[in-house]
């Protein structure tokens, strides 16, 4: 039962947080609120009416928008195409053509009215996360929707886009639009909610106004006491086991992303990446795992060359990644849970080898794993793809942190998780950590950069600018973040 007897009230011009572990039920409850999915019992009302949703349609009729977890967009359909799909204008009776210069221009008039500046003829594929989500928000609110869902609308988000998100959110509610907030960020709910609700395990907990402590929430959703900060003891660094040294990689596009960057992770030591989203961060760990060619310099695994060796070998070579998409290289969506979390080792003993799988090894891995990083789904059989973010999230972390490793890359390790998974993941890098792993962490949430690490590379326009302690004051963490060092001439910052 994903939703147990749940009451909820949103009240006009309200930002009403919707607040839980992953697989809480919250996406569910939504889901049934926007007509996905319709309800064994129990009631929606709208403005006083009894309300039957059989499909999204009759949602949006009713004044509801969703925008969701994993964006609905069309990625070859440029802004304007994608944001007419499904309520298309068109010129010359029913069985005319597409007016594309109307829904450009509602498009741009929407944009305008709610400050949601889109490019109408962008293509959604070449857009990044945050403009894709301004799109989906503009979309909904086209229709004239008078209720929002945001289903974990940070998740993706750099600090800079979730800052703005924010900022779009008390708009609209001045503007009389009601917002119903899905997150697990404590600190996300207690800047923007006027009411908080708390949904653990499909049955509402507790409400909570934002004034509540994090500890307090944490402890609602949970169900237990929860540690917000990383437990760890000093390190004991040993041999350099990572060597980086003059790397030079580029971007997609073919513009210069790393640029010249030494580094060393040394067994015993997490070594944390800081830096705003879109520095380099994402290019050094690709070209580190064998995923994005190698313009210049070296990388060495203790004695291994790893610009001459393959992603599988690098993985063989006892390296454990977590990938910064999980939706796109860290799991296939179609497969089990029980065959994600062998994706990596399928053709090695005990599982399997290259011509056969052992189904039974492979489902009482899947048990044990399931278990020990409590992995919330059905069974072993769930498809991945079912499961929701934080969850999935949980079965790349498992399937990586289950084998003997050298060097442990994690980025963006936490995106998307809850409190008390954020807790675990966390106890398991430091673990790992204490084992004698070489450990590289890269995360655009600067507290679980500092939390986590033993020293601090902090990344610039794809250089590192200093490496500091954990130690370092926040702002000036910050402002290297910006690209002003000490030695910054004035009209350069």
């Amino acid at each position: 039962m994903a939703n147990d007897h749940i009451d909820i009230t949103v009240e006009p011009g309200e930002v009403h947080a919707l607040l839980g572990e992953n697989g809480a039920g919250k996406s569910t409850l939504m889901n049934q609120l926007y007509g996905l999915l319709q309800p064994d019992e129990g009631q929606i009302i709208v403005n006083d009416e009894p309300r039957v949703f059989k499909s999204p349609r009759d949602a949006i009729a009713a004044g509801i928008g969703m925008v969701h977890q994993h964006f609905m967009l069309v990625p070859v359909f440029t802004v304007a195409e994608n944001i007419a799909l499904g309520a298309e204008e068109v010129r010359g009776g029913p069985l005319g053509w597409l007016d594309r210069r109307r829904s450009r221009r509602d498009v741009i008039e929407t944009s305008q009215r709610y400050g949601l500046p889109v490019d109408p003829d962008a293509l959604v594929e070449d857009l990044p996360v945050g403009a894709q989500q301004r799109v989906e928000i503009v979309k909904a609110l086209t229709r004239e929707v008078d209720l929002l869902i945001l289903d974990e609308p940070t998740a993706v988000l750099t600090p800079q886009e979730t800052q703005e998100l924010l900022a779009v959110m008390r708009s609209l509610t001045a503007m009389g639009k009601s917002i119903v907030f899905i997150t697990h960020k404590l600190k996300e709910v207690k800047a923007i909610a006027d009411r908080i609700t708390v949904i653990r395990r499909g049955q509402v907990v507790g409400t909570a106004s934002p004034d509540t402590s994090e500890e307090e929430l944490a402890a609602l959703m949970v169900g237990r006491a929860v540690s917000l900060e990383v437990e760890k003891s000093p390190a004991e660094p040993g041999r350099s086991v990572l060597k980086i040294e003059g790397l030079v990689v580029d971007d997609d596009r073919g513009v210069r992303a790393v640029d010249g960057v030494d580094l060393e992770v040394r067994a015993g030591e997490v070594l944390g990446i800081a830096g705003v989203q879109g520095n380099g961060q994402t290019e050094l760990v690709e070209a580190v795992m064998g995923l994005r060619e190698v313009r210049a310099g070296a990388v060495r695994l203790d004695d291994d060359d790893l610009v001459t060796m393959s992603t599988k070998r690098i993985l063989r070579s006892g390296v454990g990644y977590i990938p910064e998409d999980r939706s796109h290289d860290g799991v296939v969506k179609e497969f089990s849970v029980a065959e994600n979390l062998v994706l990596d080792m399928y053709d090695q003993a005990p599982y399997g080898n290259a011509f056969s799988l052992d189904l039974g090894k492979v489902g009482g891995n899947a048990k044990e794993r399931i278990e020990q990083f409590d992995i919330r789904c059905q069974s072993p059989a769930t498809p991945v793809g079912t499961l929701s973010g934080g969850n999935q999230q949980k079965v790349v972390v498992a399937r990586e942190m289950s084998r003997p490793l050298r060097l442990f890359i994690a980025s963006q390790p936490t995106r998307g998780v809850d409190v008390g998974s954020i807790e675990f993941i966390h106890s398991r890098i430091i673990h790992e950590r204490d084992q004698g792993t070489a450990v590289l962490v890269v995360s655009s949430e600067l507290d679980e950069v500092v939390g986590l690490a033993d020293r601090i590379a902090v990344m610039y326009r794809g250089r590192v600018l200093a490496i500091v302690s954990p130690d370092t004051p926040r702002e000036e963490i910050g402002l290297l973040m910006a690209g002003i060092t000490g030695d910054t001439p004035e009209g350069e910052k």
